[in-house]
């Protein structure tokens, strides 16, 4: 369908201009993180030194701080703080204050010093910014450092020196704890990343097509504010031409020209007309229209039965007038998605049902098709959530409904709904999406 394809275009061009960006942490953030680690290790060097009288190789320890230090001050002199650093840049800066530590801890006891821990960090932080080939490398390049430090490192400081020392099993235990924590926190981490990146990609696509209805609703007001204030001086313009026409003689070289008046007149009323009728909202501010025909203008935006019936049916309190909604794009759009992928995947019919009272409004989209995949039933409505047909299946059923059902169902959320879904048991076949209002949040004006 057009609609629908032009919709894909825009999410299209949303997500591109979000996919493929440079990076999404700022060069502040890990300028600043480093000096603070470094200000750290500094600090804990001189104290173990000085303060707590152990013997360090304190000019190799000091070499090490500052030459990331160094590192340091030239990222913060040479890139702007508020850009966004590179995939490659924030890989590179990770893995050399990696291995500036492992080496630090190299010459303070290796897996013995209990700050090993840290080598944590920049893994974690990595999963959380980075590209998966990216974070696999640092992660190599960590649990090389963990390994080689449970074998290979200076002594660990202590007094009398050399009277403290932990069997080789014991340090190749620790290296090992050591990298399954940092798997288990890199990953999560990642996973962490991953859904907080496409839940932003989503609302990205949801703003660019709430963006668009709300630019055609406000181009569907402004032809119809220019039809009313250009109709009166057409009027007026066709009217002079007419008594031009009646009082020039046949003969007058003016006749021609007062004729092509009239006409041109007439066209122009004539479009205007044209886009009175065919303007795609009215303000959604103002404009009230009874809850059947709302739902008859969302089916109509999907005209492409084929075969399949539509089958409406609407019921109010006893007594009472149709009630009259408030029409805006957030609510056109997200029950248009709904309706649409009910004319997909029905057999033979789709019925809309709606029924409201004092308290609430429900709108119910039932089709007779295969019903939604129990696999990602309770997680429908999440963006990118979607499921192949298997193979050689009979029954297939929906697929590849993840971010238009998340875009629909965040932008009725956002006018007051909330949104059920799911299947009909039974002999009874078919997906039921209910979508539920508080009165106030939909009604156009008091119960009457």
């Amino acid at each position: 369908m057009k609609t629908a394809s032009k919709d894909q275009e825009i999410i299209a061009a949303a997500l591109a201009l979000n996919a493929p960006f440079v990076g999404r942490l700022r060069s502040r953030t890990l300028v600043s993180s480093r000096w603070f680690a470094l200000i750290g290790q500094f600090i804990t060097v001189l104290v173990v030194h000085f303060g707590f009288g152990f013997e360090l190789p304190l000019m190799a320890c000091l070499l090490a701080i500052g030459a990331n230090s160094a590192l340091n001050l030239v990222i913060t002199i040479g890139i702007a703080p508020q850009r966004l650093v590179r995939q490659w840049e924030a890989a590179a800066q990770l893995t050399i204050d990696t291995l500036q530590l492992a080496f630090l801890l190299f010459l303070t006891g290796g897996i013995q010093n209990p700050f090993c821990l840290l080598l944590i960090a920049p893994a974690t932080i990595a999963a959380s910014i980075l590209r998966p080939l990216w974070t696999l490398s640092i992660l190599a390049i960590t649990i090389v450092c963990v390994a080689f430090l449970a074998v290979y490192s200076y002594p660990l400081p202590w007094r009398p020196a050399g009277s403290f020392s932990v069997p080789l099993l014991y340090q190749v235990s620790a290296a090992f704890g050591i990298i399954v924590g940092l798997l288990f926190t890199a990953g999560y981490a990642w996973r962490v990343s991953v859904e907080e990146s496409r839940l932003a990609d989503a609302l990205i696509a949801t703003q660019e097509v709430l963006a668009r209805e709300q630019r055609l609703a406000a181009l569907g007001g402004l032809a119809a504010a220019a039809a009313h204030e250009l109709g009166t001086p057409l009027a007026t313009i066709q009217v002079t031409a007419k008594e031009m026409l009646r009082s020039l003689p046949q003969a007058s070289p003016d006749l021609e020209d007062a004729q092509l008046i009239l006409t041109q007149a007439q066209r122009c009323r004539e479009i205007l007309r044209n886009l009175t009728d065919h303007r795609h909202e009215p303000d959604l501010v103002t404009d009230m229209v009874p809850l059947g025909q709302l739902l008859e203008e969302v089916t109509q935006r999907h005209p492409d039965l084929g075969h399949k019936a539509l089958l409406f049916d609407i019921e109010g309190p006893e007594g009472k007038n149709e009630l009259l909604v408030r029409r805006s794009p957030s609510i056109l759009y997200g029950m248009g998605n709904m309706f649409e992928n009910a004319i997909h995947y029905a057999n033979q019919a789709v019925t809309v049902a709606a029924s409201w009272n004092q308290q609430h409004v429900k709108v119910t989209i039932m089709d007779d098709g295969p019903g939604f995949d129990e696999a990602i039933l309770d997680r429908l409505g999440e963006p990118y959530v979607t499921t192949n047909l298997a193979a050689g299946s009979v029954a297939p059923h929906r697929e590849g409904m993840g971010l238009g059902f998340f875009i629909a169902k965040t932008l009725l959320e956002r006018s007051g709904a909330t949104i059920s879904f799911w299947n009909h048991e039974g002999a009874k076949k078919g997906a039921v999406v209910e979508i539920h209002w508080p009165y106030s949040a939909i009604a156009a004006k008091s119960f009457a």
